[in-house]
């Protein structure tokens, strides 16, 4: 069941297009790729969901139900934009924060210890903001932004200003939450982490929906029959032996032997290819290449434009 759908939205500002007839469909307890270039549409589309401004056409609807002002308390949303105020003391400004969603001081309080201690950051409770460092003041804000356990977790370049180790930390954080029942709307220019962790993805690009779906499905549609393989040193010249149909992409030395990666007509061709090599030399390795989510991603937004 999809917990957040969009139809058919339309945005322009003054002679700009945002988006043109941009529909999505996100499922519950699902992590969802939100991706495209910069200035694609991806940010307008989360400030409609978000109701921070109205499309010019189309709908949205949560739950079934088409977008009303109470629905604000059941989505949470971290920005790419950072909002903390730096005069305020961090565990102050949580609070605060945690109230307007609804939640009560006590809840909010005894929650907001829990995280803290949990990302080794109670020690800076009374602090200014302006003191805590970039990486830090992120992870105050991801808290706020899951704190009251929301429907819908909207993330909007998360990994910004984190080192690699709390890149991973939270990673996993995401990945627990979508485990426990939240729906995430993700978006990022980090394809390694779309490969990581998104079950479905839209790609963006002018301001139109060019690609999406599963992300295991979209792999799958672009594999295109090329095999790398690695073999022991051999007398006889691939081209001897491979029919012409079976094109070598590149071949190098290799401390092993060589390594070679050729592309077949068509998936039924893997056995042949497999069973002439085994003849003619010593397999070491044999492998598919998928394309990577980086590489269909550039291939996708170069015939886009």
């Amino acid at each position: 069941m999809d917990l957040l759908v969009a139809e058919n939205i339309h945005k322009s500002f003054a002679k700009h297009k945002a988006l043109n007839d941009v529909s999505i469909s996100v499922p519950e307890a699902s992590i969802f790729g939100l991706l495209g270039p910069n200035g694609a549409g991806k940010t307008t589309l989360i400030r409609i969901i978000n109701q921070i401004t109205a499309p010019d056409t189309g709908k949205v609807c949560l739950s079934g139900n088409p977008l009303r002002p109470e629905h604000i308390g059941l989505i949470g949303y971290l920005p790419e934009e950072r909002g903390l105020y730096k005069k305020m003391k961090v565990g102050e400004q949580a609070i605060y924060l945690s109230m307007l969603k609804g939640m009560s001081k006590k809840d909010a309080k005894q929650q907001l210890k829990y995280w803290f201690d949990k990302y080794e950051i109670g020690g800076w409770w009374n602090r200014k903001v302006e003191e805590l460092s970039k990486g830090m003041q992120q992870k105050v804000q991801f808290i706020i932004t899951v704190l009251h356990k929301p429907k819908l977790l909207i993330f909007d370049e998360p990994f910004s200003g984190f080192d690699p180790i709390n890149t991973e930390l939270i990673k996993s954080e995401i990945l627990n939450l979508r485990n426990q029942g939240s729906t995430v709307i993700f978006s990022t220019h980090n394809m390694a982490s779309v490969e990581e962790i998104c079950d479905h993805i839209a790609l963006i690009n002018n301001s139109e929906k060019i690609l999406d779906g599963k992300v295991s499905e979209i792999k799958d549609t672009y594999r295109n029959s090329t095999f790398e393989l690695e073999y022991d040193n051999n007398p006889v010249e691939l081209s001897k032996f491979l029919p012409l149909n079976f094109e070598i992409l590149e071949k190098e030395k290799i401390e092993s032997g060589f390594r070679a990666k050729i592309k077949l007509p068509s998936d039924e061709y893997t056995n042949e290819l497999l069973t002439l090599m085994m003849q003619n030399s010593r397999i070491n390795l044999f492998k598919e290449l998928i394309p990577s989510m980086n590489e269909i991603f550039i291939r996708r937004v170069t015939e886009n434009n």
